[in-house]
């Protein structure tokens, strides 16, 4: 785990090289169609970046976004008017039967099918009019890293090219050099603030919430930690009854308008003597973790780069061996 995450940067690299002239061809082709809706599908790691993903068009193209629920075609097999829809199918393995069902009928129903794919020769690349690979190659520990970063990065390339974006293309092109610094960053005193912990809430909002997501299932999986993820709107709802001395929140945020709201909530929990600890906001009395400046669409890719930095070591300081989680294999194939 530990090597393949830091390899991230070296697969967006590849990857945004690989994909130029065949997201340059999808934009133009989505800017001519007009999509009425987006519809994502993916499980796992995978669906936590379709949650950028939704927040990401609809923030920068204003177009509908939402995620399927694949049992829809391989369980109900109930179809659907997708016309004028764009579909998107994310995996990395391209061979989940359940997404591969739900992108084939995706296309019987009239949608536009983009597969975003680590394996090329998968039957979810086959089944797709376009693909844009992750190139993250070979992936073998359990807990996707690099994949799941490869993702954001042809998410957030797919979405420039769409929305005709020079500045953000340009803060993708430098993605590769940022995403090594954020590996290097010292998050160890999150470390030592979690090592004992039994639950833990991760909030974030916007761009960011697919990275919290993300983040607390890689605490489950590899460390051993109970997690849960909330937007830090969403958890005022009635989560937020747990949070006390012993039950810690791990905030994430990026450099836009969810910031301020996300830095006053921070706030609060600290007042009420809530162990906090924070990236890309600073509070007063909350473990500060460093981050690297960047465009807002950039800063989760480096968020969840440092995290995963943490999560190995935090996995390796509660006694879990981070490329062996119980109970899970590499692929899951669900249906």
């Amino acid at each position: 785990m530990f090597r393949e995450a830091g390899e991230a940067a070296e697969a967006v690299r590849a990857q945004l090289e690989r994909n130029r002239a065949a997201a340059t061809e999808l934009g133009a082709a989505l800017r001519a169609l007009a999509p009425r809706a987006v519809v994502t599908c993916a499980r796992g790691s995978s669906d936590h970046a379709a949650t950028y993903a939704k927040y990401l068009v609809e923030t920068r193209l204003g177009v509908l976004t939402a995620s399927a629920a694949p049992s829809i075609a391989s369980v109900y097999n109930a179809p659907q008017d997708l016309r004028d829809c764009l579909f998107v199918a994310i995996s990395q393995s391209g061979g989940s039967p359940d997404v591969l069902a739900a992108a084939q009928a995706a296309h019987r129903a009239g949608a536009v099918v983009v597969a975003l794919v680590n394996d090329e020769d998968s039957p979810l690349a086959r089944a797709a009019r376009y693909c844009l690979p992750l190139c993250a190659g070979k992936e073998e520990s359990v807990a996707a890293t690099k994949t799941y970063i490869a993702s954001l990065a042809a998410i957030a390339h797919l979405v420039a090219a769409w929305s005709d974006d020079a500045r953000l293309l340009q803060a993708l092109s430098s993605a590769p050099a940022a995403l090594e610094r954020a590996w290097a960053l010292p998050w160890d005193a999150a470390v030592e603030r979690l090592r004992e912990k039994s639950h833990l809430f991760v909030l974030a909002r916007g761009v960011g919430l697919g990275v919290a997501q993300e983040a607390a299932l890689k605490c489950k999986e590899t460390c051993g930690l109970h997690a849960e993820s909330f937007s830090a709107a969403e958890v005022r709802h009635g989560p937020q009854a747990l949070l006390e001395g012993s039950f810690p929140a791990l905030v994430l945020a990026q450099d836009d308008e969810a910031r301020p709201g996300l830095e006053a909530f921070a706030r609060e929990l600290v007042d009420r003597n809530v162990e906090v600890l924070a990236a890309g906001i600073d509070v007063p009395g909350a473990t500060i973790l460093p981050t690297i400046e960047a465009h807002p669409a950039i800063q989760p890719l480096l968020l969840a780069q440092s995290f995963y930095r943490l999560a190995n070591a935090l996995a390796i300081a509660r006694g879990h061996d981070p490329d062996r989680p119980p109970h899970l294999r590499k692929v899951t194939r669900t249906t």
